[in-house]
């Protein structure tokens, strides 16, 4: 099944094509840490208000687009929910710049807003002060019911024991795989242990392929994960952030991808690569068997993958004498909030109930190729259907690239000398003495 390569100008024309569209997943964690966010940021919109709504209604500030397909679903179910209830809303979709450079200001300045969103960790954390407890008006209108345990867990610990959000378009970071290349190179389960990684990695490289590509804007997570499966993620967070560059665990995981990059299992033009290269010229085009990333990617590529891509998803593998297991990654989601200030508090939990609940959940999870939020909502997307146990398994929650880029000073010193040393240009020690440099 392995796919002819194209020429160099169609693959250009693709990345090009896929660089225009990628941000539909709406999921940039890069950003959050200093690197560069994966996709695009969306030009500001200006104000998207459907049939019917009124200066007198709910203001909402969207982190997406108005061209992505995430704020075309919610666009058309604020019209069926105005025309429902007869709450009118001004929906804004600033995008990713917008919301994230224009909101604290707004909200600093008393501009009217009631209801926002983006990522549960820039929300929570970042705007922690601007939102409002949405315990009581959850427990009154019996939200939790039918919504996901776990990501209400992580929106409470979050938002330090309460709840202060409410998730919508949940998603899980995981090693994302070709299913037809692991058939025909003879892997018939996926690994969940080191070395049935390293097993797996052979069996494909032996078929002639490349068992793992990645590029600059989540190849730290290849860190993070190992870091965080020896020692657990907050003691890898704490040597991001302190520099202990010495500890044992940095020369393990820089040891263990030493091994991978001196076995050949990564992408030759690993170096080089500069997202969407290794999503989009490799594992889409069928030449490249893993790539570690979110659930968002299957819906970032499927144009370049085609309809017959079968997608795979397994967990990074546990490792010998490890803290954490398979059990244990970035979840999440994007969340919406109310102002603190709002003065329409109960319009605007009902308008996010609307959002998160139901038809309009369903619709968001099918024109996005996203994870449904509402338990009640059991059909996934077909893009999605073998991430649904990876997600399901989940019990530990990391934060995003689990550690790795704690230290935002940091995270381009790990990028540019862990994309070294899983290309080979880089031993494991030279890799810590770099690290150990760039600290003084």
């Amino acid at each position: 099944m392995k796919k002819k390569m194209l020429s160099a100008l169609l693959c250009a024309t693709m990345v090009a094509a896929t660089l225009a569209g990628c941000g539909s997943s709406g999921n940039q964690p890069a950003a959050d840490s200093g690197t560069e966010a994966p996709a695009a940021d969306a030009a500001e919109g200006g104000t998207e208000a459907p049939a019917g709504a009124t200066g007198d209604g709910l203001v909402y500030w969207s982190m997406w687009d108005a061209a992505e397909p995430q704020a075309q679903a919610i666009k058309q179910s604020i019209e069926a929910f105005t025309a429902e209830t007869g709450i009118a809303v001004d929906v804004q979709f600033k995008g990713r710049t917008g919301i994230r450079e224009g909101l604290q200001p707004a909200l600093d300045a008393g501009t009217n807003i009631d209801v926002f969103d983006e990522d549960i960790d820039r929300v929570n954390t970042t705007w922690g002060s601007y939102l409002m407890d949405l315990e009581e008006l959850a427990k009154a209108n019996d939200y939790e019911a039918t919504a996901n345990a776990g990501l209400i867990a992580a929106c409470r610990e979050v938002g330090g024991g309460t709840l202060k959000s409410i998730p919508y378009q949940p998603n899980v970071f995981a090693y994302f795989y070709n299913e037809e290349i692991f058939k025909e190179a003879g892997v018939e389960k996926v690994p969940e242990t080191w070395d049935e990684f390293l097993d797996t990695c052979q069996k494909i490289k032996d078929a002639n392929y490349t068992p793992i590509t990645n590029d600059n804007a989540y190849i730290a997570s290849l860190f993070g994960y190992h870091m965080s499966r020896l020692i657990g993620e907050p003691a890898t967070e704490e040597v991001v952030k302190n520099g202990d560059w010495d500890n044992e665990a940095v020369l393990k995981t820089a040891q263990a991808y030493e091994e991978l990059a001196s076995k050949g299992y990564f992408s030759e033009t690993i170096e080089s690569n500069q997202w969407p290269a290794g999503q989009n010229t490799e594992l889409a085009m069928g030449t490249a068997a893993m790539y570690l990333n979110g659930s968002w990617l299957p819906n970032e590529v499927k144009d370049i993958a085609g309809e017959d891509f079968k997608w795979g998803c397994f967990s990074y593998p546990a490792v010998e004498g490890g803290v954490d297991g398979t059990e244990a990654s970035n979840y999440g989601a994007q969340v919406f909030a109310i102002n603190a200030k709002s003065t329409k508090a109960e319009q605007a939990f009902q308008l996010i109930t609307y959002l998160t609940k139901g038809e309009a959940d369903a619709l968001l999870s099918e024109m996005s190729v996203g994870i449904p939020a509402d338990t009640s909502n059991t059909e996934w997307p077909t893009l999605l259907t073998n991430v649904k146990p990876v997600m399901d398994s989940m019990t530990t929650r990391y934060p995003w690239a689990a550690g790795a880029e704690a230290n935002a000073d940091m995270t381009p010193i790990i990028v540019e000398n862990f994309t070294k040393l899983c290309g080979g240009s880089l031993d494991a020690q030279g890799f810590v003495d770099a690290l150990k440099a760039a600290g003084n």
